[in-house]
């Protein structure tokens, strides 16, 4: 492994105070977050992930669905303290929504009988791929995010404001922007409780 890529899987961490100084362009934004999502393996070369990149407008309207949605079953003396970390996602430079198109898994499932049970997992096994590595992309970049997992309480919301295809299921939500707060220190479970090595 690469010094530089091990730096750069170090470098992404959980950001959560975020805003909206980047350096990049909007297209260079979503020119880098496209390229590392199609570069990302998935089983059977099936390309399952699915992904739409919130800017400006659009991210701001996404966190208020997601503060309606919340607002409707979240108590009421509770609530100040999901609006408040919705709103920090909000102040983020935008959003990438992942999805994973469930017409393509029962395509497979279809034509593969014999592993049918099996494209759900791997499918989920892609969607995680292409999050890392967007996520790993941007901390290269100098740029901060979270995943969140607003999903299934927002789906049917978010697919009709974007006009979205019924068999694209939402996996998480992205939001990152310029680094307003490092990330903690992080800390490592000891290797011989993770790992075993057999030679």
């Amino acid at each position: 492994m690469s010094a530089q890529f091990l730096k750069h899987l170090k470098n992404r961490r959980t950001i959560y105070a975020l805003d909206r100084n980047l350096q990049l362009s909007d297209e260079e934004l979503v020119g880098l977050i496209q390229s590392v999502i199609k570069e990302a393996p998935s089983s059977f070369n099936s390309q399952t992930s699915r992904a739409v990149i919130l800017l400006g407008k659009q991210q701001d309207r996404l966190w208020e669905i997601a503060k309606e949605t919340l607002k409707a079953i979240v108590p009421a003396d509770a609530y100040p303290a999901t609006d408040a970390k919705l709103s920090g996602f909000q102040a983020a430079y935008g959003t990438v929504l992942f999805f994973e198109d469930q017409d393509v898994v029962k395509g497979l499932q279809e034509k593969f009988a014999l592993y049918a049970d099996n494209f759900p997992i791997w499918s989920e096994h892609s969607t995680g791929m292409a999050q890392l590595a967007v996520w790993t992309a941007l901390a290269e970049h100098g740029i901060g995010a979270s995943l969140q997992h607003y999903n299934p309480l927002i789906d049917d919301k978010v697919k009709a404001e974007w006009n979205l295809p019924a068999s694209w299921k939402l996996r998480a939500q992205m939001p990152f922007g310029s680094i307003v707060s490092p990330a903690g220190e992080k800390e490592y479970m000891d290797d011989n409780e993770r790992f075993r090595v057999f030679a």
